[in-house]
C-alpha cells in the first residue's frame, strides 16, 4: 500500500497535472481529433470540434499554471543547491529553461488558442455557413466558388494552420517538461 503522506506534499499533484496535460493533447492531436475527421460527416465533425476545443484549450491554458502552481522543489544534495516548491520553484535561476521556458510557451500558445485563434476560426467558419445559403454550394464542395467564399475558405485555412501550429509547439514544450521531469526522477 502506498504512503499516503505523499498527498499532503507537492508531487502528486504535479504529476497528475502534467499527466493530464500531456494525455489531453496527444488524444486530442493524434487520435480523437483524426478519428473524429475520418468517421463523421463534415458539419457534425465541426460541431463536435467547436464544441471540444473552447474546453481543450481551456485546460491547455490552465493545466500549466496548476503544474507551476505544484512544481516540487528539491533538497539540497552534495555540491547542489536546494529549490523551492511552487512558482519560486519555477522562477529559480536554474530552471529558467527546464522548466519556466516550457510552461510559458505552453501557456502562450494555448491562451492565443482560446482567446485568438479559435474565436476568430469559429466566426470565419459561421461566416462560410452563411455564404453557403446564399451560393447554394458547400465550402468544401469542389470549385469553382465565389471570390467570397474562396476570401472565407483562404482564412479558415490560415487561421486553422496558425492553430495547429500553436497547438504542436504548445505539444512539443509539454514533451520538453517531460523530459526534465524525467530527469529529477533519476
Amino acid at each position: 500500500m502506498p504512503d499516503l503522506s505523499i498527498l499532503g506534499s507537492l508531487a502528486p499533484y504535479h504529476i497528475i497535472s502534467y499527466g493530464t496535460l500531456l494525455g489531453t493533447e496527444f488524444f486530442q492531436s493524434f487520435i480523437g481529433g483524426i478519428v473524429a475527421y475520418k468517421a463523421l460527416p463534415r458539419p457534425q465533425f465541426s460541431s463536435l470540434q467547436q464544441g471540444i476545443f473552447p474546453i481543450y484549450f481551456s485546460l491547455q491554458t490552465a493545466l500549466p499554471v496548476v503544474i507551476a502552481l505544484t512544481y516540487p522543489g528539491s533538497h539540497p544534495t552534495l555540491g547542489s543547491s536546494s529549490i523551492p516548491s511552487g512558482l519560486s520553484g519555477v522562477l529559480a535561476e536554474n530552471n529558467r529553461v527546464s522548466v519556466l521556458l516550457p510552461l510559458t510557451t505552453i501557456f502562450a500558445t494555448s491562451v492565443a488558442n482560446l482567446l485568438f485563434v479559435g474565436p476568430a476560426t469559429t466566426k470565419i467558419m459561421r461566416e462560410r455557413k452563411h455564404q453557403e445559403t446564399k451560393d447554394g454550394k458547400k465550402s468544401y464542395d469542389s470549385p469553382p466558388h465565389s471570390k467570397e467564399m474562396m476570401k472565407m475558405n483562404k482564412a479558415f485555412g490560415r487561421l486553422h494552420g496558425i492553430s495547429t501550429l500553436l497547438n504542436m509547439a504548445g505539444y512539443i514544450a509539454t514533451v520538453w517538461y517531460g523530459v526534465s521531469l524525467a530527469e529529477r526522477l533519476q
